[in-house]
């Protein structure tokens, strides 16, 4: 076991004296972490500070001490003095979530503008070389730093290190949830170590899906402070009045514990859920979900310019697979199917054909063999799919002529899994939320398992995006993408 390491304290749920501290050095490795991403950007950002100070300066060598490292110490301060002003290195967004790139990208903006104002009162030649172009290289380089030292992270996650203690609060249903989720997510890094219901007691004993319940809800502050949990999540529980959660809060100051409350009426997240003080309550504020409007149609103008970049980087690819595919059994390349699109519109969806020719009638003699979830139709050895198909799905190189769906503005490059008219023929009102906006070529299905989702998932992820979509969402599922694509998880 490496220093840092977390073990689990809890040979048993019961036996322990009530004044025994138990030894938890999850700071540690939190701490490490943190310095490892603070250096990481201070390298970065002098790296490419130097590279563009000696490229540019050696053609102006008379003015160099007077201008160039004036300018390169100068943006040099000043994205660190963003990065640390704007907490882009606090410890509960490092590792995980879109939240450390969005800050990581507010500094970095902030520090041009400062830049730029300060250019204009020195009256500086020179300050359009660091506005245009090293603070854009700034950016670049550390991003995929810190990307890279996300992927150490979850990967050291996955081998059970590096993980915040959790002490669940709440009913045994609501906490055997949570417990289920952070096993099915170690890279997010939680790990739940004990378990406070009401009366103390789990249904199954002393134990609750493996993890000890050491306590009652009335105390929960002691436990953390004793046992020196990180995080403090509080679950639905008839317990938990607004009183009782106010002094729960105030009994963990000073401790350093996050406290962490799940909300029990609805599932909004992102960036329509703001918290407002309304004549001295505080109440979390739901803001409509957005259908159209300023970023509705820059999503429209990023979509359609992405998939033009994209078609021209995939074109020899496309042309080459185009022709595999005619050459290897009879038919045409390209596939044509009627998919439910936006406002329950159709339209035709195009792909390269994997399967052999005729497969669509076919299908009715192969129904009692699906295998896909809820309304699809899936089969993980589909008789009609041809070698090279197989191929081609697995690596999501069928679904590249939908670019050409993107351009025309029938799909979108993120959003829900494009229907069937079948399938939209039997979606009840909650499901037909999906239609909402406009179907992707990826989206939070595709980073999540694909066709290896349950039906209850996949809708529950489709209706999470419509009504939670952002930009930043986006850039992060186009990411992620990428990587489930390569390993070709949940495709066949």
């Amino acid at each position: 076991m490496q220093r840092g390491d977390l073990v689990n304290p809890f040979p048993s749920a019961r036996g322990r004296l009530a004044n025994e501290a138990i030894s938890r050095p999850a700071s540690d490795w939190e701490q490490r972490y943190r310095r490892t991403v603070i250096i990481t950007d201070t390298v970065a950002t002098a790296v490419v500070v130097a590279g563009i100070g000696n490229f540019f300066g050696a053609r102006d060598a008379a003015n160099w001490h007077e201008k160039w490292v004036i300018l390169a110490f100068g943006t040099e301060l000043l994205v660190l003095g963003a990065l640390a002003v704007s907490r882009s290195w606090a410890p509960a967004v490092l590792g995980q979530g879109a939240e450390e790139f969005r800050r990581l990208g507010r500094s970095l903006f902030t520090a041009a503008v400062v830049l730029a104002l300060g250019g204009i009162a020195l009256t500086s030649r020179n300050i359009k070389l660091w506005i245009f172009v090293a603070i854009p290289a700034i950016a670049i380089v550390t991003m995929i730093a810190r990307y890279l030292l996300r992927l150490r992270l979850h990967k050291q996650r996955k081998e059970g290190r590096c993980l915040r203690p959790v002490l669940a609060a709440g009913s045994p249903e609501t906490v055997r949830d949570l417990i289920t989720r952070a096993r099915k997510f170690p890279h997010l890094g939680w790990r739940v170590d004990g378990v406070c219901t009401t009366d103390g007691l789990a249904p199954d004993g002393d134990q609750l899906d493996g993890v000890p319940v050491v306590g009652r809800l009335a105390d929960v502050a002691n436990h953390v402070r004793r046992d020196g949990y990180r995080v403090v999540a509080v679950t639905p529980d008839p317990h938990w009045s607004p009183d009782r959660l106010q002094r729960l809060a105030w009994n963990l100051e000073g401790s350093d514990a996050e406290m962490v409350v799940a909300p029990v009426l609805m599932e909004v997240a992102g960036p329509r859920l703001h918290v407002d003080a309304v004549l001295g309550i505080p109440l979390l504020r739901v803001s409509m979900p957005a259908f159209t409007g300023g970023r509705r149609a820059v999503k429209g103008i990023v979509d359609r310019l992405g998939a033009a970049v994209l078609l021209l980087l995939f074109a020899p690819l496309m042309l080459l697979v185009g022709l595999l595919v005619a050459l290897e059994s009879r038919g045409g390349a390209f596939y044509r199917q009627r998919r439910v699109g936006k406002d329950g519109r159709e339209f035709t969806i195009y792909k390269f054909r994997t399967m052999v020719a005729g497969a669509d009638r076919a299908r009715t003699a192969l129904a009692d063999r699906n295998e896909g979830a809820g309304l699809m139709f899936k089969l993980r050895r589909d008789p009609r799919v041809t070698r090279l198909g197989a191929v081609l799905r697995r690596y999501s190189i069928d679904e590249l002529p939908q670019l050409v769906n993107v351009l025309t503005g029938s799909m979108s490059l993120v959003g829900p899994r494009p229907p069937l008219p079948e399938e939209s023929a039997a979606y009840g009102p909650d499901i037909r939320r999906r239609l909402l906006v406009k179907p992707g070529l990826t989206g939070l299905w595709q980073i999540s398992g694909r066709s290896d989702l349950p039906w209850e998932e996949a809708v529950r992820l489709d209706l999470r995006y419509v009504e939670d979509w952002s930009l930043a969402l986006d850039t992060v599922i186009l990411w992620k993408t990428l990587r489930a694509v390569l390993y070709g998880h949940g495709a066949y």
